[in-house]
């Protein structure tokens, strides 16, 4: 165990770090001849441009683990980041020579709205969601991250056309009062959920997480009361170069694979869920390997593989989970968004076969591939740590899968009872009981012929 003093005298500092910002800033503001100005437009520009690079790399990183695994927090996160980078871009725009000569309302007031916004998805992002509630906010971010561009480009176009009423001059950059308090209170309790998660599952990506928001917080009560090119103006734009350089600081010393799993909904971690999974090897595939070069063997299974991943994934929406040698296997439902999953398998299966079945065809000599699929409950979960770590399921149905795949024919698909239950148009041929490897009774298995009026062949 760790030591307990030790631990909160770290935590001290690190709370007092956060808020010696807020004491500069009160002391400039208190003490005006301290706020000294300093104009200089490059600089300007190249610190809003770095930390909007910052903010979108991170946008980009999250959303594609987000969309990868279906969390809905990690897809939150990546708005939280998406709306600040967008609308810092469109702030460093405003320098005065970059686009127009002088600046006007629409550019200056990019970054707070931008960072108000995504104070709303900072603040979701740490709220309590069930499974469902999960699946559903993953599609509505899917949407909103669409939106959220459009309204970006269309804030930037309207800005620079100079149409009312941002097409005035600005004042200041003070942030009104009744914007910044809300976005304020969000980040600090965005800041608390993620305090709240750490206590229970304690990681770098957390604090880095936790103390963005508070960074971010204090950036807005600086835009709102900063004097505009003062030292207390440059103040915010340091703070949120920080709070993003903080989280890239938090991915870049994580482990490479899943590099946001510390931010993964319990669901997403090592929760329970109703999939199917598909399984898949060649039928003679050591003899095959005996007897032809390596090279060869390569070339055969790109070429298998090149016509059946596409086969399972883009029609179907299977996602693979490993390729090992000659096996493949491929899950459905994972995320949790595919009630339909196993129909989707077993569709999958058959077009697996049918274009694996041109490949064979073409190629007579070449071993061919039989197919298993199975449907039940398993543990979706993270495997490992740091220096080998993935997000796979667990279960008995994943091992009843592999052994029903090695009872198919070659060429054929295989499913078990599970899987038969949930399709009723699936039309099939019993293959009886099956004597499979590690069950202690035997399951009655069928060979898949069709779904509807769909067949095989």
């Amino acid at each position: 165990m760790p030591d307990r003093s030790a631990t909160h005298t770290v935590l001290a500092l690190g709370v007092l770090a956060l808020l010696l910002p807020l004491v500069g800033l009160a002391l400039l503001l208190a003490e005006p001849r301290l706020d000294a100005r300093w104009e200089h437009h490059p600089a300007h520009f190249w610190l809003v441009l770095v930390s909007a690079g910052l903010a979108a790399c991170l946008a980009y990183a999250t959303g594609q683990a987000a969309i990868r695994r279906g969390d809905a927090r990690v897809l939150l996160v990546s708005l939280t980041f998406l709306s600040s980078a967008g609308f810092l871009g469109l702030h460093a725009l405003a320098t005065p020579g970059v686009l127009l000569e002088t600046s006007n309302t629409g550019f200056q007031a990019a970054t707070p709205i931008g960072i108000a916004v995504g104070a709303v998805f900072a603040a979701r992002s740490g709220a309590r969601l069930s499974e469902s509630g999960a699946v559903r906010e993953v599609r509505r971010g899917k949407v909103l991250r669409i939106v959220l561009l459009a309204a970006m480009l269309l804030w930037g176009a309207w800005s620079l056309a100079g149409l009312p009423p941002l097409d005035r001059p600005p004042t200041g950059e003070a942030l009104p009062v009744v914007l910044a308090v809300p976005a304020v209170l969000l980040y600090l309790l965005s800041a608390v959920r993620y305090a709240q998660l750490w206590r229970r599952r304690p990681s770098l990506m957390l604090v880095a997480m936790l103390s963005a928001f508070v960074l971010l917080a204090e950036a807005m009560v600086a835009i709102a009361l900063a004097r505009n090119w003062h030292l207390s103006w440059w103040e915010w734009h340091v703070l949120m170069m920080a709070a993003f350089g903080l989280v890239a600081l938090g991915a870049w010393r994580s482990w490479h694979e899943e590099r946001f799993a510390d931010l993964y909904l319990p669901g997403t971690s090592g929760g329970s869920r109703t999939i199917s999974v598909l399984f898949a090897d060649l039928q003679g595939f050591t003899t095959f390997s005996e007897n032809h070069a390596p090279e060869e063997v390569t070339a055969m299974l790109n070429t298998y593989f090149a016509v059946a991943v596409p086969a399972v994934v883009s029609p179907h929406g299977g996602d693979v989970d490993r390729i090992v040698g000659d096996a493949l296997m491929v899950t459905f439902n994972k995320r949790g968004d595919q009630p339909d999953h196993a129909r989707r398998a077993c569709a999958a299966g058959l077009a697996f076969q049918r274009a694996c079945g041109e490949v064979s065809s073409a190629h007579p000599d070449w071993p061919r591939f039989r197919v298993g699929i199975n449907s039940g409950e398993v543990s979706v979960t993270l495997l490992g740590t740091a220096g080998g770590r993935t997000h796979t399921i667990i279960g008995d149905v994943v091992n009843t899968a592999s052994r029903i795949e090695g009872k198919a024919p070659a060429g054929g698909v295989a499913i078990g009872p599970g899987t038969r239950a949930l399709v009723p148009d699936a039309r099939t041929t019993s293959l009886g009981e099956l004597d499979l490897k590690g069950k202690s009774r035997p399951i009655e298995a069928h060979l898949l012929l069709g779904l509807g009026d769909v067949s095989a062949r």
